[in-house]
């Protein structure tokens, strides 16, 4: 085998899918991969969910493609027909590395069964990198779909630590931590000035950035309870909320009402070529979450160089350095209106080289060259 010009599959969303950061993140590093000399095939869905499981508007984007990929949208996530099929083909083509991604144990079943497939051609290695194996939102089946789900992989990637331990409750093979790399392919930021024009805001003001899906676990709503405080008002502090509800936008409402002066809402899908408009409109990007594995919204924050109020689940905390390039506080309406009036009121020295320093660990080769060792290092 020659490791110098692989031919890889990437089993996982992509282009026509909206799947957010995953759909984004497998794009880029096909990209990655291409340009260090490797042929690379994404095998993407022509159904991810039934509709009556997604929360959204619509699963697919009017984006153009991406250039220069190849993308096969042919798995469907609930046609055990399909699963047989399209493993049977990945197969035939005998990729030496095939990269599996594995958000949510809903896709057990059908990711299982095509590397199930694939392995039967004795030469392909798979790796997976495990976004998540313990849901936010648990589901009866998790378990044993996630079981069912990790027998055909040969070894694990995770972005963050506590989802390598929560792997290993599943496993003993092969599991190894790298950090989330950058998102670096939003383009270069725009001056407050321009970004804040384009989005209709007055660029003498201080804001706030909620970015992404909105979802219970992201904790808007400790967020939407911080803004109440006085502290905050007097401040005039605005925040902007950018991003598609994926929960009742209802159990939100009465909280919206009492802040209409301090919110602005940009809850339409958000296309990748806007992205950069409300960063660099932001002074301060927040994230809340009540629980998390790693967020890719940190790494948009680091790629424009941007400071970040988290909290203290999951990965978020691996990533940010409190007082350095920002601030870690609990899942806490107070807590976290004591560290967004911290920013605003006592400057963090060196603030931006922190950020600048920051943002090199987190570069595509050093996830890449993690890749490669997890899956030829037997």
């Amino acid at each position: 085998m020659n490791k110098e010009h692989l031919n890889i599959a990437i089993i996982g969303p992509a282009h026509p899918l909206r799947g957010g950061g995953i759909s984004t993140f497998n794009e880029r590093l096909a990209e990655v991969l291409q340009q260090q000399g490797h042929t690379v095939t994404i095998y993407s869905f022509s159904l991810q969910y039934p509709n009556f499981l997604f929360p959204g508007k619509s699963q697919f984007t009017d984006e153009p493609a991406p250039k220069h990929l190849n993308i096969k949208t042919v798995i469907n996530s609930v046609n055990p027909f399909n699963w047989i099929k399209v493993g049977n083909e990945i197969s035939k083509t005998k990729p030496d590395l095939v990269i599996v991604r594995y958000w949510l144990p809903f896709m057990g079943p059908s990711l299982g069964t095509i590397l199930r497939r694939i392995k039967r051609n004795k030469h392909s290695l798979i790796v997976c990198i495990a976004d998540n194996v313990i849901p936010h939102e648990k589901r009866p089946g998790d378990k044993q779909f996630t079981q069912y789900f990790v027998k055909p992989v040969d070894a694990f990637i995770t972005m963050s630590k506590d989802v390598l331990e929560d792997i290993r409750t599943f496993t003993e093979k092969p599991s190894y931590f790298t950090p989330h790399p950058l998102y670096d392919n939003y383009g270069k930021g725009l001056s407050k000035e321009d970004a804040c024009g384009i989005l209709k805001l007055d660029p003498d003001k201080n804001y706030l950035l909620f970015f992404g899906f909105i979802r219970k676990y992201k904790g808007l709503d400790i967020l939407l309870d911080a803004m109440k405080d006085e502290r905050i008002k007097q401040a005039n502090l605005q925040l902007i909320i950018a991003g598609e509800f994926y929960d009742d936008r209802v159990a939100y409402e009465a909280q919206l009402a009492d802040l209409k002066d301090q919110v602005k809402l940009f809850t339409d899908f958000i296309p990748n070529e806007e992205v950069k408009n409300y960063f660099s409109a932001a002074d301060l990007i927040v994230q809340p979450y009540r629980s998390a594995t790693q967020s890719g919204i940190t790494q948009i924050a680091y790629h424009f160089e941007k400071p970040m109020v988290v909290t203290k689940v999951g990965g978020l905390h691996e990533v940010v350095q409190d007082g350095k390039t920002g601030f870690v506080t609990t899942p806490d309406a107070k807590e976290i209106a004591d560290a967004i009036i911290k920013f605003f009121e006592q400057p963090i020295p060196d603030l931006q080289k922190n950020l600048a320093a920051q943002k090199t660990k987190y570069s595509w080769e050093v996830f890449t060259d993690v890749l490669m060792e997890t899956a030829f290092s037997k």
